[in-house]
């Protein structure tokens, strides 16, 4: 026989003598016709047990991982679709709108696009919520905007998801007591950019990346000079930053938050104050430290708000620098003037804040200076909040179509809805009449 293994061998042999012995013991009690088929079943297993057992098929290879890719896309809206804004809180955001016009006339791109419409804007009487209303309904086009999965590399890329629903977070501008030399208990420093920190511009070579820039630094090497990424957060040494300490505060998280916030004040032990800005960053993505502790089951979901982190870390401070460099990004600051104590820090377009009325979004999908109509949740209350908000500020962790960051003000009564913030937001941008948002974004 032939057989592809040696169980089929094995079992043939046992099978053939076993058989063979109760057919030797009972050949003459049986009858001639019993033996037969006694003779027959022998057979048959003996056939059996030298068929070929083919070898089991290999696994299927996995399926090649999906590249995804997200992009923004704007259906338009009727006026009466959108959310219904209260007449205080379209009163309170108008100021934010008129500074986005002002701001527009610095830059030729959005001078051109929006020029009519601020021109129109700056002439609603103050104060006339009716004539603001007209203005909104009349002069702009509403989209409503979407969050598209797309499959990477395809001729023609599929379709894979569209959200209308994305996230809101808040933040505000916090206040930390510091000096401006190191003594105790002012030992944490903030940083300016350090010397050695590189940023690269490939947008006059590849104008895709306009919204891009690279963080690194140089190494030597006896095969000459390369540019590598930066140092991470816990790379960042006590000697790699020597030189560049801005201000030196009391409290490890508050500094940590203040990078997460990316502005606020410090006041110095003479009551002086000054604010401090965001100048750079490492380059490195931002992690949240509130989903490592839930991922480790330290914190509940509903506890990683920044004061449930904060009250971690003052039952854990010897393990706060361990949790703080799980987020590898780091943020330079440098000084500004307080200027007027009411008004907000100056965002990423350029004009002071207003709390409650300005947003940070992703400025390759929402245009900076924008308008937008949100729809979410009071982080506090629970009840609706629908509002006139303007694209003002961008920040580090903003990423996506439908990803925004709620301004709430300054000091400890901002802190607490902007820590807890943290809920599903609809969105709807508005421009001017006859103008596609696509052909606002990147707008110099």
């Amino acid at each position: 026989m032939n057989t592809s293994s040696p169980s089929a061998s094995n079992a043939s042999a046992m099978i053939s003598h076993t058989h063979g012995l109760r057919l030797s013991r009972r050949l003459h009690s049986r009858k001639p016709r019993r033996c037969a088929s006694l003779a027959a079943v022998a057979a048959c297993l003996l056939v059996a047990a030298c068929q070929t057992v083919p070898p089991p098929a290999p696994p299927a290879a996995p399926p090649p991982a999906v590249r995804t890719i997200t992009q923004a896309r704007y259906e338009k809206a009727a006026p009466e679709a959108l959310p219904q804004i209260a007449d205080a809180d379209l009163a309170a955001a108008w100021p934010a709108l008129l500074a986005s016009c002002r701001i527009f006339e610095r830059s030729k791109a959005r001078r051109e696009a929006w020029a009519e419409a601020c021109r129109q804007a700056l002439a609603v009487p103050a104060g006339d919520v009716a004539a603001q209303r007209a203005f909104l309904a009349q002069r702009l086009d509403a989209y409503r905007v979407l969050s598209a999965t797309l499959e990477e590399g395809a001729a023609e890329p599929r379709l894979l998801a569209s959200e209308t629903r994305g996230r809101m977070t808040g933040y505000y501008e916090p206040l930390l007591n510091g000096s401006r030399t190191r003594a105790a208990p002012y030992l944490v420093p903030l940083h300016r950019p350090p010397a050695d920190l590189l940023v690269i511009d490939l947008a006059s070579v590849y104008p895709e990346l306009a919204n891009q820039r690279l963080r690194g630094r140089l190494q030597h090497s006896d095969k000459g000079a390369r540019v590598v990424p930066y140092w991470s957060r816990a790379e960042l040494t006590e000697e790699r930053l020597r030189g560049a300490e801005l201000v030196w505060v009391d409290d490890a998280v508050a500094a940590f938050f203040l990078q997460v916030q990316g502005s606020g004040r410090v006041r110095f032990g003479d009551g002086s104050m000054i604010r401090v800005g965001y100048a750079d960053t490492n380059g490195h993505p931002y992690r949240s430290i509130g989903r490592v502790l839930v991922d480790r089951g330290e914190l509940a979901l509903e506890q990683a708000s920044m004061q449930g982190i904060t009250a971690w870390a003052s039952a854990n401070p010897r393990r706060v620098d361990e949790l703080l460099n799980e987020n590898p990004s780091y943020v330079f600051f440098r000084e500004l003037p307080l200027g007027d104590p009411k008004a907000g820090p100056v965002g990423a377009l350029g004009v002071p804040l207003t709390p409650g009325y300005s947003v940070a979004v992703d400025p390759r999908f929402i245009p900076l200076g924008a308008p937008v109509v949100i729809s979410s949740e009071h982080p506090a209350t629970g009840a609706p909040l629908r509002r006139l908000v303007l694209a003002q500020d961008t920040g580090g962790a903003i990423r996506g179509p439908l990803r925004f960051d709620f301004f709430w003000g300054f000091g400890a009564e901002a802190a607490a809805p902007a820590g807890r913030q943290r809920h599903d937001v609809q969105a709807w941008v508005l421009v001017p009449r006859g103008v596609r948002p696509e052909k606002l974004l990147g707008g110099g």
